[in-house]
């Protein structure tokens, strides 16, 4: 076997190669290069803005940025595949969620002979929500930047006024101590989204990294606070029955009246709370 600086020759028994003698090269590299290629390398600079780059090691390989200290936006936990696809399917079906919710709020205010502008507003900002939504999930933010900002910027203050409208609602027509403190609570989560959206979209206009990991947290804690919100009207929805949708649809001059909080009918018909009918 002979060698040289960088080359390695290695000669094999020629009953192995019936064709002709073999060899074997195979060219040293010094350890010091190894070290200094890839496993050492630093990361390139990148934007918070940017999705988190494949693993080199690993075409189409898992993501490696995302972690407590560089928390991702939303929309980047859905850009690449499969995540994309769920992205999408969670898009659509809580915006067909969110809409079927408004109808059943719409409808039930409705059956107890409180329609006003407020409520018919808040049907309208709840279906905006949910058209937003669609856009937002179907969109990637980075295959379809603009669509996916216009879809956001549509979804998230629609979604913001239909909860304080609905709290509204909630406090006007509240007519017993429990219905007094589901309205307080719906105000404290209101105002908990108002500000997370605020402070969400200030931090997501500058490209300070800090500021951009402020905009990424309290845009999650807007969203799961929504989500504790949306969740509040099990309250409502315990009244819900099978004429609910049908007075959203076709509103009645005539229906029984129901209270917020239990399945109940009230045995008069017409009957509208003194409260709401300011509105």
């Amino acid at each position: 076997m002979a060698h040289s600086a960088d080359i390695f020759i290695l000669k094999l028994p020629s009953s192995l190669f019936p064709l002709g003698p073999g060899l074997l090269r195979a060219r040293r590299r010094p350890w010091a290069s190894l070290l200094s290629s890839d496993i050492g390398a630093p990361a390139p600079p990148r934007s918070y803005n940017e999705s988190c780059s494949p693993d080199p090691a690993e075409e189409g390989g898992p993501k490696t940025c995302c972690t407590l200290d560089d928390v991702p936006l939303i929309s980047k936990c859905g850009t690449y595949p499969p995540e994309s696809c769920l992205f999408s399917l969670i898009g659509n079906v809580g915006a067909f969620m969110v809409a079927l919710i408004c109808l059943l709020l719409y409808g039930q205010f409705l059956e107890q002979s409180r329609h006003s502008w407020i409520n018919t507003t808040t049907l309208i900002t709840g279906c905006t929500n949910a058209a937003g939504l669609v856009v937002v999930g179907n969109f990637q933010v980075d295959h379809a930047k603009s669509l996916h900002y216009i879809g956001a910027g549509v979804a998230f203050p629609a979604g913001l006024l239909f909860v304080c409208l609905h709290c509204v609602l909630s406090y006007h027509g509240a007519s017993a101590p429990q219905d007094l403190a589901m309205a307080y609570l719906r105000i404290v989560l209101a105002a908990i989204a108002f500000v997370t959206l605020v402070l969400s979209g200030v931090f997501f206009i500058h490209e300070s990294s800090q500021l951009q990991h402020g905009a990424a947290l309290c845009e999650w804690v807007f969203v799961i606070d929504i989500l504790v919100f949306y969740g509040t009207f099990c309250y409502e929805f315990g009244a819900v029955s099978s004429e609910t949708l049908v007075a959203a649809l076709q509103p009645a001059t005539g229906r029984a009246c129901k209270s917020s909080g239990n399945s109940s009918t009230s045995t008069h018909l017409n009957c509208a709370p003194e409260s709401v009918a300011m509105i």
